[in-house]
């Protein structure tokens, strides 16, 4: 019986390495060279996990199988990249007046009351 229980683990082992290897990262490094798109640093070895497969889309389920979606970055970079990305979309809430849940609607105008300010009429000094 313990002969069994051994042979279903290997079975299971090598079934779970092939369907890694069928995935999105591990055909992204048959396709392209381990260095980052960024950097340029070049992987290999233990540091090859440092090395990440980014889509250019955005869409984890966009996986064409040319790779066109992808680029591989190592951690700084591809944390860097999205790191961007969250602050243009900041950027692009706030500029067109649309608010998140996070701001209760407050919408900061660091110009409210300045056409006012302007109108007044300066007072003499004495």
């Amino acid at each position: 019986m313990a002969v069994k229980n051994v042979k279903q683990i290997i079975s299971d082992v090598r079934s779970i390495q092939k369907s890694r290897e069928n995935t999105y990262r591990e055909r992204a490094l048959k396709l392209f060279p381990w260095i980052c798109g960024r950097c340029s640093r070049e992987f290999g070895g233990k540091k090859l996990r440092e090395l990440t497969v980014h889509h250019k889309d955005h869409n984890h389920d966009h996986n064409p199988p040319d790779g066109s979606n992808w680029e591989l970055l190592c951690i700084y970079c591809h944390d860097n990249e999205h790191s961007r990305n969250e602050v243009a979309d900041a950027y692009d809430n706030t500029s067109t007046g649309q608010t998140t849940e996070k701001d209760d609607g407050f919408v900061q105008n660091p110009f409210a009351g300045l056409a006012d300010l302007l109108k007044e009429k300066p007072q003499k000094k004495d």
